[in-house]
Formats: C-alpha cells, sequence, structure tokens
C-alpha cells in the first residue's frame, strides 16, 4: 500500500515558510490540514514525496525551520466520500 509523508509543525509560520522554500527548489509539497492521529498541536502540515525525504530534511535543516516530525500513513482512498474542490 502507498504512503503518504506529512511534515508536521508547531505552528503555521513554519509550515508555510517551508511551502515556499520547497517551490523556489522544485520540490513537491502540498499544504494539507494535519491528520489528528499524527499530532493536534498545528493544522497544517505539508505532504511531500518520498524520493524527495532527503531534500525535504536538508532544506529543514540548513534553512533553521523547527518541525516536530515527518511522519507517513498508508494512503487511505475512500471513493465514497464526498469530493472537494
Amino acid at each position: 500500500m502507498e504512503k503518504i509523508f506529512y511534515v508536521l509543525f508547531n505552528n503555521h509560520e513554519n509550515g508555510l515558510k517551508l511551502n515556499s522554500l520547497l517551490k523556489e527548489n522544485s520540490l513537491k509539497s502540498t499544504i494539507s490540514p494535519t491528520p489528528r492521529s499524527l499530532s493536534k498541536s498545528c493544522g497544517i502540515s505539508l505532504i511531500v514525496e518520498e524520493d524527495e525525504l532527503e531534500d525535504v530534511k536538508r532544506a529543514v535543516k540548513e534553512n533553521d525551520i523547527e518541525i516536530i516530525a515527518i511522519e507517513s500513513l498508508e494512503r487511505d482512498i475512500n471513493p465514497n466520500r464526498d469530493v472537494y474542490c
């Protein structure tokens, strides 16, 4: 089963800062609500690609961005769930 990787933050400012930095460096990231099973501290997280994890970790370290962790969850696709754009 496919995994989704989430970067978790203490505050949304660090999430937005990292998202901008990753985009500037041509790395993929998507702002997402933080799954409550992973953290209850901040409402946003970033979804990043598994094959770019080392680049994301390097960007976090080199730019002194505070994160809680990078966690993964199994992709849970429910075709009966409402779809929003």
